[in-house]
């Protein structure tokens, strides 16, 4: 069976019971029409048996046992005005008109030739008069003094009447029907919607999770419905704790390989210092620089690491909504502290309080503190911040701008700043992690990081990460 081709589920439902009551009220219209023909045909030949048994009773025989009729005594005038509708016919053994209706005319009426009972009432159709379909029906007239002799008397009636009844009653039907298949198409619609709308209410509250604006699916919903809603807040609760999960297990062993470290780094100050001081005691005077810069590589190594795990657990957790303003105004308070013996100025425009960032506030601080504090470390005087919307359609996306007025990268060497542990000029401090953390987190929330050239002199960084709205 080949799948609807819809994918609209208003729509399949909507379109099964269109066809479903279509078919319904055509099949009605077929029985009710029918009923209605068959009980009018039924009415109009009990008529016509009745003007078969008054002219019966009109028949009488001469003394040569020849038959006559006494119009005179019918009371229908139809049977005395030509071409009228109703007429009667006697005939012979033979099939011979004896008599027949002032109504006929100068036509006869053709019987049809079968035996017929004396107690038989023979009906079958007919043309009569300008081609008029006929209801015909017959009956042996026998004479009390001549048993052997055999008569057939016939009365037909114009059926036309009864056909145009019938298509009238037909064609009010069609009109009835079609209006009762739209009051019903109009009840199913309003039916489906009704039926429905704990789904639209469903979709409502997963574009606020999406947007950011609640953590779990609120509201109660139909007992149908509420398995659906309970089976997700359960994934998504189970989801957070696995990110949390994570998150304190890599703290753990981050703090669990530092401490280590920082133990070997602090001995091999110490021996570099007693070096320094009595060279005359010192050993091998490579093994203390050595161990210093494994250490510092391990150290490098650990944060790279640890920021690629809270970021890949934060990504994607659905129901996260960071309002930007806040964080960096609080970001460039601290930058300013840090920085303060360079007398930096660090200017934020001016950034809408509905701009918010589609993610953990974690790791919205570690990109904008690491790109500010880039910036701070670079700039000659000045650092600026800005953020907006991207225009068009689509999913809404954060611009956020970082420019300095420092010397800027050149465009050869953009593309190798990105790498964990390059460092342009080995004498700023630093790991060399700042932008390769950055750019690695910002690829895990499906966003770009562009290093293009400020107008005047410098480094502009753009980010563009995914909105909440």
């Amino acid at each position: 069976m080949k799948p609807w081709p819809s994918t609209s589920l208003r729509l399949r439902l909507l379109g099964l019971t269109a066809v479903g009551l279509a078919l319904a009220l055509l099949l009605a219209w077929f029985v009710l029409g029918g009923l209605f023909r068959d009980e009018a045909m039924r009415q109009f030949r009990h008529g016509l048996e009745q003007q078969l048994d008054q002219l019966t009773a009109r028949v009488e025989f001469d003394a040569q046992g020849q038959p006559t009729v006494d119009t005179a005594g019918l009371s229908d005038p139809r049977w005395h005005k030509p071409y009228s509708g109703l007429y009667w016919q006697l005939n012979d053994a033979d099939q011979g008109v004896l008599l027949r209706s002032r109504s006929l005319w100068d036509t006869r009426l053709a019987n049809a030739p079968d035996a017929l009972g004396d107690a038989a009432v023979h009906v079958h159709a007919g043309t009569g008069p300008q081609d008029a379909p006929l209801l015909v029906l017959e009956r042996v007239v026998r004479s009390p003094e001549r048993p052997d002799a055999r008569w057939r008397l016939l009365v037909a009636a114009d059926s036309r009447a009864v056909q145009d009844a019938v298509a009238q009653f037909r064609g009010v039907l069609a009109l009835s029907l079609a209006a009762l298949l739209a009051l019903l198409l109009a009840a199913a619609w309003a039916q489906v919607a009704l039926g429905l709308a704990p789904l639209r209410a469903l979709q409502r509250a997963l574009a606020e999770l999406q947007a950011g604006r609640s953590q779990r699916l609120q509201g109660p919903a139909p007992q149908e419905v509420q398995p659906l809603v309970d089976g997700f807040n359960t994934v998504l609760d189970s989801h957070a704790q696995l990110v949390q999960r994570a998150r304190q297990q890599a703290g753990d062993l981050a703090h669990a390989v530092k401490t280590p470290l920082a133990v070997l780094s602090q001995a091999a100050e110490a021996a570099l210092a007693r070096q320094q001081r009595d060279p005359s005691q010192a050993g091998d005077t490579r093994l203390a620089p050595l161990v210093l810069e494994q250490v510092a590589l391990a150290r490098r190594e650990v944060d790279w690491h640890l920021a690629r795990a809270r970021a890949a657990g934060g990504q994607g957790v659905p129901g996260q909504r960071v309002a930007l303003a806040p964080v960096v105004r609080d970001l460039l308070r601290v930058m300013d502290k840090v920085h303060a013996a360079r007398a930096l100025a660090l200017r934020c425009a001016d950034i809408d309080a509905n701009l918010a960032f589609a993610g953990e506030v974690q790791d919205l601080q570690e990109i904008l503190g690491n790109l500010l504090d880039n910036a701070c470390k670079w700039a000659r005087a000045a650092v600026s911040v800005a953020a907006q919307l991207a225009p068009g359609a689509g999913p809404p996306v954060l611009v956020i701008t970082v420019q300095d007025d420092g010397p800027g990268i050149a465009a050869q060497q953009r593309d190798a700043v990105l790498a964990r542990g390059v460092r342009v000029d080995e004498s700023v401090p630093g790991s060399g992690l700042g932008l390769a953390i950055v750019a690695d987190r910002v690829a895990a929330y499906g966003g770009t990081l562009a290093l293009e050239s400020a107008p005047h002199s410098g480094l502009r960084v753009v980010v563009r990460l995914p909105a909440a709205v």
